[in-house]
Order: structure tokens, then sequence, then C-alpha cells
């Protein structure tokens, strides 16, 4: 397994491929675009999936022991919150209109390919993000206008729904370009009563 970077600040790629050099190759091609991981099999792709939080996961569909796409009807089972861009050299047929994928991409990808599919796929999850972060953060900050702190610092679920607007917050900023003029306009409408 390798990691180039742990960098907070970028999104987090996950590349599954059998082949080192494969993987090893996309690795650098997104280098400098997001913080990204290799695994070469499909059971340390599962085993990373649940040990951190990924953006988007690269998967071959073609590998010894368990596939790509069963990879991939796995990390649906356990609702995995993330984008996934099927990589691989398997041409597809009817079977991939059933299958959960957000994008696909024959081999060989050029370094331009994967790194916009990429964006692509960090830009829709990061606005998919946002959506659930005003869900959220609408109801903590009506709650931080009207009941005292002193009472809200006592709630289990209110602090469970604050520590939830804090990450969605830092995995958009992360995700988006510039998400500032969102959260501002957000922020601006008045929650108290008057």
């Amino acid at each position: 397994m390798v990691s180039d970077t742990d960098d907070e600040t970028l999104a987090k790629a996950l590349i599954v491929d059998d082949q080192k050099e494969v993987a090893d190759a996309y690795a650098l091609r997104l280098q400098g675009l997001c913080s990204v991981e290799t695994v070469y099999d499909g059971e340390a792709a599962l085993a990373t999936v649940e040990d951190s939080t990924v953006d988007v996961v690269l998967l071959d569909r073609h590998m010894p022991g368990m596939s790509g796409d069963e990879v991939l009807s796995e990390l649906t089972g356990r609702g995995f919150d993330g984008r996934v861009i099927m990589v691989t050299a398997i041409d597809p047929g009817f079977d991939v209109l059933d299958m959960p994928f957000d994008d696909y991409l024959c081999k060989p990808v050029d370094r331009e390919d994967i790194r916009t599919a990429v964006t692509q796929q960090c830009t829709i999850l990061g606005y998919e993000m946002l959506g659930e972060y005003f869900s959220v953060e609408s109801k903590r900050a009506v709650i931080e206008a009207e009941i005292p702190e002193g009472k809200r610092q006592d709630h289990q679920q209110y602090l469970d729904i604050e520590r939830k607007a804090a990450q969605l917050a830092h995995r958009i900023h992360r995700l988006l370009d510039d998400p500032h003029e969102l959260f501002e306009a957000f922020e601006a409408i008045d929650r108290e009563g008057r």
C-alpha cells in the first residue's frame, strides 16, 4: 500500500489496481491534485475505505481474488459516501447499466483525462455534501440562536449535529475550489425569530 501525502486540504483518492505499476502511474498523474493512496487488491481497498474518508475510488474491474465489480457491490452495500470511477481494460457491455459507479474510463487513460475525471467527481461530491451540510447546519444554527449555550452543551444530539456540520464543512473545503461564497450566503440568512 502506497500513500503519497496526508495533506488534509486536498480531496482523497484511492487507486485500486492489481498491477502495481499501473496503480503507481495513476498516483503520479494525480500528484498535486489530491491526496492519493494506492492498494493492489479488493480486500485492501475495502479496509482502506473502512479506516479513512475516501472521496474518490479509481477501481479496476479485473483483479484476482475480489474483482472490481465485487468491490463496487460491497462499497454500495456499506453505504460508501464517495464517488467511484471504474478504470479498466474491460470493454463495457450492457452489464454496466446496472452497476452503481459514477464514471467509466477505458485503459489506457492519459494524464489529463484521469485528472479531469477525478476533478469532476470531486466537484459533484462537494455539491452533494453541500446540500447535506446546509440541512444539518440550518438545524444547528437555529438551535444555537434560540437555546442558551449551557443547555446546548448538555444535549448529545445537538453535539452530534455540531460535529457533523464541522466534518461536512471540512470535507467540502477539500472538494470544492472556493466554496466561501456559498457558505457566506447561507450564513447571511437570519434564522432567529423577530
